[in-house]
């Protein structure tokens, strides 16, 4: 999983303290289940809660929450996009400990979709999609009709596969 790794840097870039405290710093997946169909492909997608975990923060919340805002923004789109998944999408708690510090718990509902081609000579080419070159909702109707048991239903916008169901 790619993910977790970019929004830890996206939150140090936002708060510069914990580039020399990187201890203060959690992130982990608590949470994860794996998404497959049984097309003809082994695609699936990891589907996971990733956790942000600042300890001892003395920091301004406005520039982590815009931190985090921007990198859903670009990486997981569909929870500012999609007003189904806006509630639920980035939650958090707040344990505060003092006058001045606090430990914040930040969960994004996250998704990374992982293309698996079968090749001609019997090995697999596996590639992570990278979501923030994705245009939002990346599928699109193909107007062949379905009663063909050949017809293209939907084209992937994130490999460019088209997708096909026989009967």
């Amino acid at each position: 999983m790619i993910k977790p790794a970019s929004l830890r840097a996206a939150i140090v870039k936002a708060i510069p303290a914990l580039a020399t405290d990187p201890d203060k710093l959690t992130v982990m997946i608590d949470a994860g289940s794996i998404a497959a169909t049984g097309a003809l492909s082994l695609s699936f997608e990891y589907r996971y809660t990733c956790n942000a975990i600042l300890l001892d923060f003395a920091g301004d919340a406005d520039a982590l929450f815009i931190a985090l805002v921007e990198w859903v923004r670009k990486y997981q789109p569909d929870l500012v996009l999609n007003p189904d998944e806006r509630g639920n999408g980035i939650t958090y708690e707040v344990d505060i400990l003092d006058n001045a510090t606090v430990d914040v718990s930040v969960k994004i509902q996250l998704t990374e979709s992982v293309v698996v081609k079968d090749n001609a000579d019997g090995t697999r080419t596996v590639k992570h999609v990278d979501d923030s070159s994705v245009p939002p909702f990346g599928y699109t109707n193909v107007a062949e009709p379905a009663c063909d048991p050949d017809a293209i239903i939907a084209k992937s916008m994130r490999d460019g596969d088209q997708v096909q169901v026989w009967p």
